[in-house]
């Protein structure tokens, strides 16, 4: 399918549950994103989507809790989707998640009933 009826996306999945400052939660998101994009550079999903800077898709969902977390985690490991857990130090809490760019329909099914992060 081509960009317009199945764009590239990147998710990424924030603990809601964490009692931080909404600008600690952005940046854990932030560390996760840049962390499976450089993790999946040479990856041909990943330069389409970063050929064309301007037009980024992001989808930002929050997860309940760190055991959905983990829920999320192991699906997307066992369907052998491409992330990164990101791990907070010194704390070694996990707190998001994002995936590398995928076409959205390969991935959004596992997204689905989660609501955008607040």
């Amino acid at each position: 399918m081509d960009n317009l009826t199945d764009p590239i996306v990147q998710y990424i999945a924030i603990r809601s549950d964490l009692k931080w400052p909404k600008g600690a939660l952005i940046a854990q998101g932030c560390h996760a994103s840049v962390a499976a994009i450089h993790l999946n550079y040479d990856d041909p999903e990943t330069k389409a989507y970063l050929h064309n800077l301007d037009s980024m898709h992001k989808i930002v969902v929050g997860i309940p809790s760190l055991a959905e977390l983990n829920e999320l985690n192991e699906a997307l490991w066992n369907k052998n989707i491409k992330f990164k857990l990101w791990t907070e130090q010194p704390e070694n809490m996990h707190t998001c998640l994002a995936t590398k760019p995928y076409p959205k329909k390969a991935v959004e099914h596992f997204f689905k009933n989660f609501k955008l992060f607040k």
